[in-house]
């Protein structure tokens, strides 16, 4: 690994592809002409953005070739033209993606959160396209019932007619300041960073999250647990599935912790070929509380599963 110095980082540079009608940004770090086997594809979570992964990419040994998308509505990327926001186009959109990226070669792919979920999911519809999944925290949302399904639907025309909303801030130090009263082990210098690339001018003087507003309306279909593991089942590759010690995943399950926790684990037998890890010191935000550990997580991981020598 390499010792970085909390403001020395690796330069990163930006493209745009076409995916499915929408600029899609792609931040790239590393060589460009590096062959796909050392090609990692990188998903952020939700409100967040390419950048994020900034802090373990800098902890990656430097023969890496990393690239990671913001998806639709998020950073760089175009917006969708409607009024909400449909999960199974970022899996049409990841495909777009990889055609760029790695062409016909299986792809690595490193998701947090989200991007975690995407991967997966993908993972069990086009398993001869994913080499091997690193998912750091991306467990799945809580279970619902059809039960649910008419005050949902109710729930999501009453947010349409609204509309999606995002609170503004004076300035990108408030900005840092909120990200680190959200993460408390978020450093200050980190902070300063992610407040760059996660928030963008609004035009008048204050500045606006990188993101779509219609990303906070809620999706009017409910979330199938079923059919996520049928996904799941069908992945073919290695996982190396990653939970923070201090995790709030499925916090709002309606159970204690350790049940919450127990669900997780339960969730993780459906894959096939599956390792796990927890990574002590961190959060949900994994990757920004412990970049030298899920760096060197991923690197062990593609060394065993993958036979990538690395010096």
């Amino acid at each position: 690994m390499r010792a970085n110095a909390a403001l020395e980082m690796t330069p990163s540079r930006s493209r745009f592809i076409n995916v499915r009608g929408l600029r899609y940004h792609l931040r790239e770090w590393g060589d460009a002409g590096a062959g796909a086997a050392h090609t990692l594809v990188m998903l952020h979570g939700w409100m967040d953005v390419s950048a994020s992964f900034q802090f373990v990419v800098d902890k990656l040994d430097s023969d890496w070739r990393v690239v990671a998308p913001d998806w639709r509505g998020f950073g760089l990327s175009d917006r969708a033209p409607g009024d909400c926001y449909w999960y199974p186009d970022y899996l049409a959109d990841l495909e777009f993606v990889l055609d760029d990226v790695v062409g016909a070669e299986p792809a690595w792919l490193v998701g947090h959160s989200m991007g975690g979920n995407v991967a997966l999911m993908y993972a069990g519809a086009r398993p001869e396209r994913v080499r091997a999944v690193v998912n750091l925290e991306g467990f799945g949302l809580r279970p619902t019932h059809s039960e649910q399904a008419p005050g949902r639907y109710a729930q999501w025309i009453d947010q349409l007619k609204q509309g999606g909303t995002l609170r503004d801030y004076s300035s990108r130090e408030e900005v840092a300041a909120r990200l680190m009263k959200n993460n408390p082990r978020l450093s200050t210098a980190r902070a300063a960073f992610l407040a760059q690339h996660w928030s963008e001018p609004d035009g008048g003087g204050r500045f606006r999250v990188a993101g779509d507003p219609a990303h906070r309306i809620i999706n009017p279909t409910l979330y199938r647990i079923d059919e996520v593991l049928a996904c799941w089942k069908n992945v073919e590759c290695p996982v190396l599935w990653v939970r923070a010690a201090q995790t709030d995943v499925l916090r709002h399950v309606g159970v204690d912790r350790d049940a919450a926790l127990r669900e997780v684990e339960i969730r993780m037998t459906a894959l096939r070929n599956v390792e796990s890890v927890v990574v002590e010191n961190a959060g949900h935000m994994l990757h920004h509380d412990r970049p030298d550990e899920v760096a060197r997580l991923i690197e062990h991981f593609a060394r065993r599963r993958d036979g990538i020598n690395k010096p």
